[in-house]
């Protein structure tokens, strides 16, 4: 099983990262500073990608381009960092290969210890103020509730906000989940999502990650202890920019027949990085894992997650919609709340809804 604290301090380490190093990308690169990142760069690979095979034919080529001169116009770390990810992503083909600058980064070793306090409250803090990646929570017409997500951050910050949306959402007949822009994150935060919506009792083995490394595999399950529980029917939304753990928690909705997938095909990226040094501020991230979903014992890379409901990205929401209050007018039993869905069907169907007002009953 891959270790807890490490994988935490790979979360945070993730966030901390997502804002550039301005004061780095400036830096000076002279041939000599070159070759000493490209070597580090494919002995890197070599030790680390998830895919042994791979990494020998991309560090391989990597090392010709260099020989060759094909990066003496990187003369500064922001250059030679664009180029190296443009390169990595293209001879691989994993979307998940990418670059930074950070001049105060440190690999995580075997024995590495957990983030600092104060690292971890300057994560907290920016998780809050990304709003836990919950970009909008929203009761539709029909009773409808709506929640778009954006990324899954480290659990210990977004799982009670995540418990606090359902808990919103608890008394809506069906639920959207929108993840057309969920770039993905955390599978233990997945992992918490998903436990929302199977009864108490009903723990589910969603995935296995293998992790190259350290030649181990940890297991991901729904978590007992979650008490929000929601049991109403999902309608997941995917576009092809949904990403990793967005994609792997649409693939969990629908291998575990627990939501309908409507929108498009996903991005396919199932790799999980780690971090590593390359020198001059250079960091790289690199596949080193590999996701297995416990139903399909297969994954989404490279193929992505194909919807149930195919359609546009951008017209995946009215979809959804639609078809969940042409499921709720059938199934009513009241003719006044049949007639209302009838109505609110209707007008959802040509993409209407009704304005709002603002006066006093009775006025004009």
């Amino acid at each position: 099983m891959v270790d807890g604290k490490k994988f935490i301090a790979a979360v945070v380490m993730a966030a901390l990262l997502s804002l550039p190093a301005f004061a780095a990308e400036g830096t000076v690169l002279d041939a000599s500073a070159r070759a000493a990142i490209v070597q580090t760069l494919v002995a890197k690979i070599n030790a680390n990608y998830i895919d042994p095979a791979v990494a020998e034919r991309v560090g391989g080529a990597i090392a010709k381009k260099h020989a060759d001169g094909g990066y003496k116009d990187a003369s500064n770390a922001k250059a030679f960092s664009v180029a190296l990810a443009k390169d990595l992503r293209e001879l691989s083909g994993d979307l998940h290969f990418g670059t930074t600058l950070d001049e105060g980064f440190r690999e995580s070793g075997r024995n590495a210890e957990p983030p600092s306090r104060a690292r971890m409250e300057e994560s907290r803090e920016r998780m809050a103020r990304w709003g836990y990646g919950i970009e909008k929570i929203e009761r539709l017409p029909g009773n409808v509730g709506y929640i778009e997500l954006r990324g899954f951050g480290a659990t210990e910050f977004v799982g009670p906000a995540y418990s606090a949306a359902l808990s919103l959402l608890a008394g809506t007949d069906a639920l959207i989940l929108d993840l057309r822009r969920n770039g993905g994150g955390s599978p233990n935060s997945v992992a918490y999502l998903m436990s929302h919506f199977f009864p108490l009792g009903d723990e589910r083995h969603l995935i296995d990650m293998y992790h190259r490394p350290t030649g181990t595999t940890q297991q991901y399950w729904t978590v007992r202890t979650v008490a929000q529980r929601y049991d109403k029917p999902v309608y997941v939304l995917t576009s092809a920019r949904t990403f990793s753990a967005g994609e792997d928690c649409a693939y969990d909705f629908q291998t575990q027949k627990r939501g309908t997938l409507v929108g498009e095909t996903t991005g396919g990226g199932s790799n999980p990085v780690g971090w590593f040094a390359m020198g001059s501020s250079i960091v790289v991230a690199i596949p080193t894992s590999r996701a297995t979903n416990a139903v399909t014992k297969t994954n989404w890379e490279h193929v992505g997650v194909k919807p149930d409901i195919a359609v546009p990205a951008a017209q995946a929401l009215q979809a959804a919609h639609v078809a969940i209050l042409r499921s709720l007018a059938s199934s009513a039993k009241d003719d006044a709340e049949r007639t209302e869905l009838q109505r609110l069907l209707a007008m959802a169907e040509k993409g209407e809804s009704d304005k709002p007002v603002y006066t006093l009953r009775g006025e004009p």
